[in-house]
């Protein structure tokens, strides 16, 4: 019998397919896993469409077709004032995961450490694992989930190659601001350390917040990459289409890896999104309003429950805390109470964590629903 190893034997089947299971076993609302229950703008799917019916259905160049980077360098020079090159800088993934996977294998070596903020996207630690490197956690301090930048100092040492960053963040919405940028570029300088910024929600940002990227910092414009999501902009999470921004020798590295991972991304999406960018500018314009007004709907069905929250800065989901209902059980087994007993999937926010507080009680809802469907998710968590 042949004798398998396996390289991440701890990990087993992810909470999102675990939730979401749950859901459809019980005939459960579903605001576990992100993803919009509403189609994506009728023109976008027009232009896919058209794309299929006008011959683009062979392979795209493996870097991305340039119509879509030419769009994708506007939306950062007309947000940040960067002048980023679509051919050198710009590679358009087939979704965001494996642009992080890519960055990671190409510049994170075995014996290296990264250090991960928790609680964390879950493909983080593992990519780290699989080239032989130590994930590095730091837990993010609570309610506000902001850094603690003197265990981030502690936690830097020579073996230190990669910093992760995610902001807006996934699961708790909090945003980094001017001041996290600048101390991070403080603690890193003359550090051969580089940064992945995870920045899947940028346009997601509330409250007259701004979004700040990595590559607004000239300081950082040289060691950093910046992964996107065209799925998460544009209601398509199944197009699985996103990108990687770098400074040419990082992309470099970075394209010697991703060429052997995906070898292009579906040319008719690349098309219609593109084309659907050109002709429609407004719609990143307004998508900031049109989640906002979500979130302010879910949360405020809930201003007579029993749940306590801080209303999401960014990103579409809305942690709730039921310390006041049921401080006894943790947030896996209050998902599951909440599942069984009321018909509703969330998320348990501890398994984002390497090693989660003890009296953590977060459960995380997405927001990306329709209307009627907030609705009846807040109704059912006042009768809680």
């Amino acid at each position: 019998m042949i004798q398998i190893e396996s390289k991440l034997p701890a990990q087993g089947v992810t909470i999102f397919s675990t939730m979401s299971a749950m859901a459809q076993r019980l005939n459960a609302l579903n605001l576990s896993q992100g993803f919009p229950d509403f189609p994506a703008p009728p023109a976008l799917l027009d232009a896919l469409c058209q794309a299929t019916q006008h011959g683009f259905n062979q392979y795209a160049p493996g870097d991305g077709l340039h119509s879509l980077r030419e769009q994708l360098v506007g939306l950062f020079a007309n947000r940040d004032q960067l002048q980023i090159d679509p051919l050198t800088e710009v590679t358009i993934t087939p979704g965001a995961t494996i642009g992080i996977f890519s960055a990671i294998q190409a510049v994170v070596h075995a014996g290296d450490e990264v250090i991960i903020f928790d609680p964390s996207y879950d493909s983080y630690a593992p990519s780290v694992k699989l080239v032989g490197a130590k994930p590095v956690h730091i837990a993010l301090q609570a309610p506000s989930f902001s850094v603690d930048w003197n265990s981030v100092a502690d936690a830097i040492s020579d073996k230190t190659r990669m910093i992760i960053v995610n902001t807006p963040h996934n699961p708790t919405g909090a945003l980094w601001s001017h001041n996290d940028w600048q101390t991070l570029i403080q603690l890193i300088a003359n550090k051969n350390i580089v940064v992945l910024s995870d920045e899947v929600y940028e346009h997601l940002i509330y409250d007259g917040r701004k979004h700040l990227s990595a590559l607004s910092f000239p300081e950082l414009r040289e060691r950093s990459f910046v992964v996107g999501s065209f799925g998460k902009t544009f209601h398509v999470t199944g197009w699985k289409t996103g990108y990687c921004i770098a400074a040419p020798k990082l992309m470099q590295v970075f394209r010697q890896i991703y060429q052997f991972a995906n070898f292009c991304g579906v040319t008719p999406v690349q098309i219609a999104l593109a084309t659907f960018m050109a002709e429609h500018p407004e719609h990143i314009a307004e998508l900031g309003n049109f989640y906002q007004a979500k979130r302010d709907r879910f949360n405020a069905g809930l201003s007579h429950s029993r749940f306590e929250l801080i209303p999401s800065a960014g990103t579409y989901f809305q942690n709730l805390d039921y310390s006041l209902i049921r401080p006894d059980l943790n947030d896996v087994e209050m998902c599951q109470l909440l599942a069984e007993q009321h018909k509703i999937v969330a998320i348990p926010v501890s398994v984002f964590y390497q090693q989660a507080p003890e009296d953590l009680r977060l459960l995380r809802f997405c927001f990306a629903k329709q209307d009627a469907t907030l609705d009846q998710a807040a109704q059912i968590l006042s009768a809680v």
